[in-house]
């Protein structure tokens, strides 16, 4: 009889637990949407995820918190905080997020002209105030609330349960990246029933990429946010939605 490893316990709790945390989270997000009024649906799924990630690592001590990629500059750690380190942590995750922005952005909008069958032309009416607006809406109360659940502590659990990693441009990945990314699409397609809605499956992957490669969650909670507020301009400029 061949011998399981010993670790094999450990690694099956964690892909139970992560699942069970997922699918239990993915429900209440769902009723939230449901019956939130929609001016609140927003901020009401991203206090569940906040939630959810407080509990499951931030009451966590801090090697947990630290291994799951959810420092965000030391905010979270006890002691003083290091403006210094704050302001690098900030300068990398931008520049990954513009990085990242300066590749995708441009096939993307081609594919989004193609699918939404755009033929007019872009014309934005808001103002700066506006967009501020937009983007700190994108970055607080959507990209950061999911990120920290989804890279932070599910793509982090899952890589206890599937601990075999490729380097993929110097990013050491393996299934949980996959797990992590059909789980984020299928939840969003939980709140709004849209076959539409599974696309940021794709995306969600570079998400995952980047919180391998950089080891936290501040440059996917940038590219995620930026992802959104170029989208949003897009349908609002092209008047689409």
């Amino acid at each position: 009889m061949t011998r399981r490893p010993r670790d094999t316990p450990l690694r099956v709790r964690a892909l139970v637990e992560s699942l069970l945390v997922a699918a239990a989270v993915t429900s209440l997000v769902t009723v939230a949407s449901g019956f939130v009024p929609d001016a609140y649906v927003a901020m009401a799924v991203g206090f569940v995820f906040l939630a959810a990630t407080w509990a499951l690592v931030w009451r966590s001590d801090d090697v947990r918190v630290s291994l799951s990629g959810l420092t965000l500059g030391g905010l979270v750690l006890p002691g003083p905080l290091n403006a210094r380190r704050l302001f690098r942590e900030v300068c990398k995750a931008t520049l990954w997020a513009l990085a990242f922005g300066a590749l995708t952005f441009a096939p993307f909008f081609f594919g989004w002209r193609a699918v939404w069958h755009v033929r007019g032309s872009f014309a934005l009416h808001g103002s700066v105030v506006d967009l501020l607006n937009e983007i700190s809406g994108q970055l607080l109360i959507i990209a950061l609330p999911e990120e920290a659940f989804y890279r932070g502590y599910l793509q982090s659990r899952l890589d206890e349960a599937f601990p075999s990693r490729v380097t993929v441009l110097g990013a050491p990945v393996g299934l949980a990246l996959l797990a992590t990314s059909i789980i984020f699409a299928l939840g969003h397609f939980a709140t709004i029933r849209e076959p539409a809605r599974l696309a940021v499956f794709f995306p969600s992957l570079a998400f995952g990429w980047l919180r391998c490669r950089t080891r936290g969650i501040g440059a996917s909670v940038a590219f995620h946010a930026l992802c959104n507020v170029f989208s949003a301009l897009l349908g609002h400029g092209f008047r689409v939605y």
